[in-house]
């Protein structure tokens, strides 16, 4: 296995273990809030969406002896809007009900970001229809 299917896998190895997390976070907010507090929680998710975001860059670099990536651009603004919804669902969401409707925003955002890795196309899921 060369270098960039190697980074290529921990890319997607560590995109499964981050949605995981904010999936067991999300749980736990809605039914035992208390556990977001928990020294692990507050700082697993940090190291594994660094790993994420490095790998991402380092791929995106890998990509750059080409023409433009429209694709890469979807991405980015998904991850932008995935990271906002993220943010409101686990932190700054002022009732439950808006943190649920961010949670399940961010949630379709991921799957959206996963399609567009997928594809390779900006219209991700939707570029089969």
């Amino acid at each position: 296995m060369n270098l960039y299917h190697a980074v290529k896998s921990m890319h997607a190895s560590a995109a499964a273990v981050s949605i995981a997390l904010f999936l067991v976070r999300g749980i736990w907010m809605l039914w035992a809030p208390e556990r977001l507090q928990l020294r692990w929680v507050r700082i697993v998710p940090h190291v594994v969406d660094t790993l994420l975001l490095a790998s991402a860059l380092w791929l995106a670099w890998q990509l750059n002896t080409g023409g433009p990536h429209e694709w890469l651009v979807a991405k980015v603004v998904g991850l932008v809007f995935y990271v906002v919804f993220g943010t409101i669902a686990l932190k700054r969401g002022r009732t439950p009900g808006v943190r649920f409707a961010a949670f399940l925003a961010a949630v379709v955002t991921f799957g959206y970001i996963v399609s567009v890795a997928i594809t390779k196309s900006p219209l991700g899921f939707l570029a089969h229809l």
